[in-house]
């Protein structure tokens, strides 16, 4: 793969399922992973097989069911768990092995209660018994972010010899800082082979994750574990809507692309919202219904001259159909202008003066003024 080209990992069937109030049955999972296929993620985490009997047949469903990405499951380093992946995805064309263990000293002490010998054994073990039966094999040292450098160089560089293609670097719990994060990677970039691809998994606690994500990228790190909203534990992962909208709008700076069809976010985006019934912010960056609406007049009259003057994307470019400009109190006389001269009203300078000074009236009290205000206005305001 092209050092420029970033593989787009979706967990929203995985991660972004196991946020409170979001799991999913198999059918709405296997819309959300045809809405994946048509997005044309590059890798879809169908879910962790040895989770539940629901999780691995889902996770068989899809593996059936959908062509073109890979088709990975989740596995603890437990032979078990690998077996139940490799059942799960036996259908699958290009199948994908993820194996987590925790590195860090939190997880050592309070959950493993394992020594770093231990862990290396046990990460290096999984990671070779699932490399003999699965041609990619993708190992996450959990809780990465709060592990010892040194240590975690160990791991990786272990995990690698034992058979690891992707080695993921997940910030578990949201605690890393983008330039922590960013030299993090650059230290794993320049210790690891080559050939391995690096990859980011960052969580959203601080409200970091897509800046953290961003660091790892510029740092080096070839693969973003992402989901559609931003959905997740907690406060959630990663959003793929930002992140990719963030690679192509400054392509100048990144130099790096993905195969994502940007035009299909929107759909992506409410087919999820539909799937769990978490409503997606009207602010929310890239796919709020917000994200391309104006009210401020000073705006308004912007966007009319030249769309660039406050928009950085096109909406059509990310599946909206136009810019929004809505009428409200902060709106200007540009706006209502246009807006009544498409509704067929022909108003001179001082009618217009006074239908504005009556508009705003209105709209003090109004959240938004919609067609049928203005026709009330205008026959409340009797122009000419």
């Amino acid at each position: 793969m092209s050092s420029d080209r970033i593989t787009i990992f979706d967990t929203t069937l995985r991660d972004g399922e196991q946020a409170p109030g979001a799991s999913m049955d198999l059918e709405q999972k296997l819309r959300v992973a045809r809405v994946l296929q048509e997005l044309a993620v590059d890798v879809i985490e169908a879910g962790f097989a040895a989770a539940s009997p629901g999780d691995a047949e889902a996770v068989a469903a899809i593996a059936r069911e959908i062509d073109g990405p890979v088709i990975c499951s989740l596995a603890r380093a437990e032979r078990a768990d690998i077996d139940l992946a490799l059942q799960a995805l036996a259908s699958a064309h290009h199948p994908r092995i993820h194996i987590f263990l925790g590195t860090s000293p939190t997880h050592r002490e309070y959950k493993l209660r394992l020594t770093k010998e231990e862990i290396v054994a046990r990460a290096t073990e999984a990671v070779r018994y699932a490399r003999a039966r699965c041609e990619q094999v993708e190992f996450s040292p959990e809780d990465a972010s709060r592990t010892e450098p040194d240590f975690l160089v160990e791991v990786v560089q272990r995990v690698v010899e034992a058979g690891a293609t992707t080695v993921n670097i997940p910030d578990t719990v949201g605690y890393a800082l983008p330039q922590q994060f960013g030299a993090l990677i650059a230290l794993l970039r320049e210790k690891v082979r080559a050939d391995v691809t690096l990859s980011v998994h960052c969580h959203n606690d601080l409200g970091l994750a897509v800046a953290n994500t961003l660091a790892g990228i510029e740092a080096g790190a070839r693969q973003v574990e992402c989901t559609v909203n931003g959905i997740g534990e907690r406060a959630g992962n990663c959003s793929l809507e930002e992140v990719v909208m963030a690679l192509r709008t400054r392509a100048d700076y990144f130099g790096v692309r993905t195969g994502v069809r940007t035009p299909k976010l929107c759909a992506a985006s409410r087919a999820v919202s539909e799937a769990t019934g978490f409503v997606v912010q009207r602010n929310k960056a890239v796919v709020g219904e917000n994200a391309f609406a104006h009210e401020a007049g000073i705006h308004q009259h912007g966007v009319m001259t030249h769309a660039l003057t406050y928009e950085i994307m096109r909406p059509e470019d990310v599946g909206f159909t136009s810019t929004r400009l809505v009428l409200g109190k902060h709106s200007g006389r540009h706006l209502l202008a246009h807006r009544l001269e498409q509704l067929g009203y022909q108003l001179d300078a001082a009618q217009m003066l006074r239908v504005f000074d009556q508009f705003k009236r209105v709209a003090d009290h109004r959240k938004e003024i919609v067609d049928a205000d203005l026709h009330r206005i205008m026959r409340e305001a009797r122009p000419g």
